[in-house]
């Protein structure tokens, strides 16, 4: 027996009883009404899938007005509701009507009850695809971040940033998102796709960092069967499986300038060659790229490429760190310990006045992310309603372990750079100033250390 909810609305009570007689064999619940003005009261209360709806109610009407009303309030009320007409012998006209108005079916009065429960299992059954599709849907905005997150801040950097993603969205020009590790430039990126005409689309991103110089092409611009060994089958790339959407390129600063001279060939052209073809594949996409590192400066170092850089900048938002917004630390603080709590299945917590000042003293080398965290942890080993952070003024910025005695001069360097960074509160000019260091250096060697 199906679980569905099918409805039967007829002035006429032998009709409603034959017809539940027939229905119940196949679904969970079968609803009669003689009132087609109950009509919104049951649906208010039920989720009914198939309504079978006489097109007349009162008597010595014929025209079928009435029903074609109640039709609409239907789909008014639940356009994916499947309605079934039911009229007399010889009023196929009204049926076409009631089709035009959006009726799924019709049946003939007195009808066959093989053919009526088959009308009705057909409709049942388009009503369920229906579901599945969004359910699937849903599923897939979720696993592929259609789902914009919550952006938290009242700090005047950050209500400059909501205004300019505000302005920037709507349009369809290329936005560069730039800032350090950890304050959210992909959920920048997410907010912008939401608030554009493109939200009903995919928004896809790409870990550019994490592409090897190898499969660079056959992931961003898809690959045909027998390119090389693995090709086992056809592929999309990225570019074409966001087309209709918005690209997300992250890290795009890591890219190689091989790498950097395919990916401005593509964008220029906006159409891309998979892998062992000849012919192009033209996309439309939204492109939003982010990095960490100065772009500006890897320029004048002959490191990235000028042309590309004027291709993906139209728009720059930086994304301010978190010791430059602390009056916003006891809004994500209270955030993410309200998310961390009904996660973790606790109550109540709170944070004392003592540790709300120690975070807010702290400089935050790790930023959002590293606060997010730091308060999950503190849930998960919460024993009480306090959350205790009196651990923190002993962290460093930048851990390091120490090295006592050491002479070895990476040891030495590494030790060096973590040291700049957290006496002048990450910041990173400052910090290459102070060891002499341009900035893009700076950055590699933190690369090459971990730090």
């Amino acid at each position: 027996m199906k679980k569905g909810t099918i409805l039967v609305v007829d002035d006429d009570r032998d009709v409603l009883l034959s017809a539940r007689v027939v229905m119940k064999k196949e679904f969970s619940t079968v609803l009669l009404s003689s009132d087609p003005g109950n009509i919104p009261e049951i649906l208010g209360k039920e989720e009914v899938d198939v309504i079978l709806l006489d097109m007349n109610f009162r008597a010595g009407e014929s025209d079928g007005k009435e029903g074609l009303r109640w039709l609409r309030v239907i789909h008014e009320t639940d356009p994916d509701i499947q309605v079934v007409v039911i009229t007399a012998y010889g009023d196929i006209n009204l049926a076409v009507a009631a089709m035009k108005e959006g009726a799924s079916d019709f049946v003939v009065k007195p009808w066959d009850n093989q053919k009526l429960l088959a009308t009705v299992r057909s409709c049942y059954r388009y009503r369920e695809a229906g579901r599945e599709i969004r359910r699937l849907e849903n599923t897939r905005r979720v696993i592929l971040g259609d789902v914009a997150g919550e952006m938290i801040g009242e700090s005047k950097p950050m209500q400059d940033l909501f205004d300019l993603v505000e302005k920037v969205a709507p349009t369809d020009a290329s936005v560069l998102i730039t800032g350090e590790n950890g304050t959210g430039k992909e959920l920048v990126a997410r907010r912008l796709h939401h608030l554009s005409p493109r939200s009903d689309q995919i928004f896809l991103p790409v870990d550019l960092g994490a592409l090897s110089e190898n499969l660079f092409e056959s992931e961003l611009f898809g690959h045909v069967k027998g390119a090389f060994t693995d090709a086992l089958e056809d592929r999309p790339g990225k570019f074409e499986l966001a087309s209709g959407g918005t690209l997300f390129l992250d890290e795009i600063g890591n890219l190689s300038v091989p790498m950097q001279a395919k990916m401005l060939t593509a964008i220029q052209n906006r159409q891309v060659y998979r892998v062992g073809s000849n012919r192009a594949v033209e996309f439309d996409v939204r492109l939003i790229s982010a990095t960490n590192r100065p772009l500006q400066e890897m320029v004048r170092n002959g490191q990235f490429r000028q042309d590309l850089l004027y291709r993906i900048n139209t728009v720059v938002i930086h994304v301010p760190p978190l010791r430059q917004r602390k009056e916003d630390i006891p809004l994500l603080v209270d955030h993410f310990t309200g998310l961390y709590a009904r996660k973790y299945n606790k109550t109540d917590l709170r944070v004392s006045s003592v540790d709300i000042k120690r975070l807010e003293n702290y400089a935050w080398p790790g930023n959002v992310r590293e606060l997010q965290h730091m308060v999950e942890r503190a849930v998960i080993m919460a024993e009480g309603k306090t959350l205790d952070f009196s651990g923190l003024k002993r962290q460093p910025a930048f851990p390091v372990r120490a090295v006592a005695g050491t002479l070895n001069l990476e040891e030495l360097e590494k030790k060096a750079i973590a040291a700049a960074i957290w006496k002048h509160g990450g910041n990173m000019s400052r910090a290459a100033e102070e060891l002499g260091l341009g900035r893009t250096t700076l950055y590699r060697k933190m690369e090459k250390y971990g730090i």
